[in-house]
């Protein structure tokens, strides 16, 4: 074989370069029975993980240039978060399509899986501000997902990210806010929020993308409470999950209250 030859039998493919054969490999139903509805459940949860995965790479981007006080790229890249929080909703609509008794044909073969083991999702939310060790209690102590998310709990999230950004602009100096890392006063950060929104119209357009954010995440909850209740009712989740109850408790708690409590003073 000449070496042109073998130069094109290596050239990049779009099934090389997206390792299609390995991703179309990846859908394997625990029956080969008769149940259609399967293999949607699982394309649609890998494709789940794989959007967290596109959402923890931008959400450290974010947090990045938040840091260095680049306005115009933050808000670009958060509008982008935003735009895949919708495409997440979406996905709902098509989940909707099974019917619960179509569910119900593979639902015992789940054991005991269960979203609460997403541990992207469960970064994704210590991102956005939920500190609590709690979350690894469903992650086995030395495990990928555990170290995965002990570090997480461990690093800055992107509020803390956004509070040094505001802390760098002039206009908002004189709120008082301080170093990324310490602790701020309430009074400060609230202060901070309406020196920015008054007086600082790029650093108030990174926030209003930021409520977007907070925004897009509720209707993804709410939706997803409702495919729940729509397809399990209130029964027990998988895993032992106590499904759409908890689910619904998780609801209208803003990941950036600071941001919705400014509303009362404009």
């Amino acid at each position: 074989m000449s070496d042109t030859q073998s130069a094109q039998d290596r050239a990049t493919t779009y099934a090389t370069y997206l390792n299609v054969p390995t991703l179309l490999s990846l859908q394997n139903p625990r029956n080969s029975g008769p149940e259609h509805d399967e293999l949607l459940f699982i394309v649609i949860h890998q494709t789940y993980e794989l959007w967290f995965k596109t959402l923890l790479h931008e959400f450290s981007r974010a947090g990045e240039l938040l840091k260095h006080g680049d306005s115009h790229d933050a808000v670009a890249t958060l509008g982008r978060i935003r735009t895949i929080l919708k495409t997440l909703v979406s996905q709902v609509d098509i989940l909707e399509t099974m019917t619960p008794l179509q569910f119900g044909t593979f639902r015992n073969r789940l054991d005991a899986a269960s979203g609460f083991q997403s541990a992207q999702f469960r970064e994704l939310e210590i991102v956005l501000g939920r500190r609590d060790s709690s979350v690894l209690a469903n992650f086995t102590p030395g495990s990928v997902e555990h170290r995965q998310l002990s570090v997480a709990l461990s690093r800055p999230g992107l509020w803390e990210h956004t509070l040094s950004y505001l802390g760098s602009r002039p206009s908002v100096r004189s709120a008082g806010l301080v170093d990324e890392g310490s602790t701020v006063p309430d009074g400060a950060v609230r202060d901070a929020v309406l020196h920015a929104y008054r007086n600082d119209p790029e650093a108030a357009l990174v926030l209003e993308r930021l409520v977007d954010i907070d925004e897009g995440l509720q209707e993804w909850r709410y939706r997803h409470v409702k495919m729940v209740e729509r397809t399990i009712g209130r029964k027990h989740g998988t895993g032992g999950s106590s499904g759409a109850e908890y689910l619904a408790s998780t609801l209208f708690r803003p990941a950036f209250p600071e941001l919705w409590h400014a509303r009362n003073s404009f």
